[in-house]
């Protein structure tokens, strides 16, 4: 029984991130979704930066300090492991939920392209970083990233074991091309508003802060093989110098 409900509610943890991700679609590029980072109530810019910057730094502040570590180490003396992944997903969806709902419109525009032979290529672009996020999500491991691995491994009594850092695919090209993904979903766009700019600016902070504490852990724990790699690859920008690996690193 123990097990059913650990299988259950990573199903519910992944459920909940699947339908803010599609939502996140949405409201990033204003199409679809009722509600998007351009509408709903105007409030005075100020109080809209404000609780639009308190809202991402909730969402940033959990991202960060749940993902170290160790947090887990200690998290994981309340939370049984097989659903420490799951309960950090469940958690930064509903961070993000509340960030879509209770986002404040600042519609003053900063760059607006009416010409439809720009527009439609820009909104393309900016769908290619949201594919590129979910390629990426596989070439890592999807469903171990979402924390569905963990559960059903332990519905199966079987040991988790994390999946091997591979040099493949995108990973061959820059470190981190699921943060690129969000990047150029963020910034792409043929209608740039104050809001839209702050949501960006804030995101780019957060992840380039993200990708720092990140690559701290990785190094603590692979060591020279990660710094080979780091080494070798560039980190957002799939240019500059490359040296022939000696071996296969990894792809996390």
């Amino acid at each position: 029984m123990e097990r059913t409900i650990a299988l259950a509610y990573g199903l519910l943890a992944y459920a909940a991130f699947l339908a803010t991700i599609l939502y996140a679609i949405g409201f990033v590029g204003n199409f679809v979704v009722p509600k998007s980072i351009d509408s709903g109530p105007v409030v005075p810019a100020p109080e809209a930066f404000w609780i639009n910057t308190l809202l991402l730094g909730l969402f940033a502040v959990q991202h960060s300090v749940m993902a170290r570590p160790a947090f887990k180490s200690w998290w994981t003396r309340l939370v049984p492991k097989p659903v420490e992944r799951s309960t950090f997903v469940l958690i930064a969806s509903l961070l993000v939920m509340l960030l879509m709902w209770q986002w404040r419109a600042m519609p003053a525009i900063v760059w607006h392209i009416q010409q439809p032979l720009i527009r439609a290529p820009l909104i393309a672009l900016s769908l290619a970083g949201w594919l590129l996020v979910f390629y990426t999500s596989f070439v890592i491991d999807h469903f171990d990233l979402f924390g569905l691995r963990q559960v059903f491994l332990y519905l199966r009594n079987r040991d988790y074991v994390h999946p091997p850092f591979m040099e493949r695919s995108v990973y061959k090209l820059v470190r981190h091309p699921l943060m690129a993904g969000f990047l150029v979903a963020f910034w792409v766009t043929p209608t740039m508003t104050a809001g839209h700019l702050l949501f960006a600016v804030l995101a780019t902070a957060y992840i380039l802060v993200g990708i720092t504490l990140e690559e701290r852990d990785l190094l603590s724990i692979l060591g020279q093989e990660y710094r080979g790699y780091r080494t070798r690859t560039p980190m957002l920008l799939p240019w500059g110098r490359r040296t022939t690996p000696e071996r296969s690193a990894h792809g996390v």
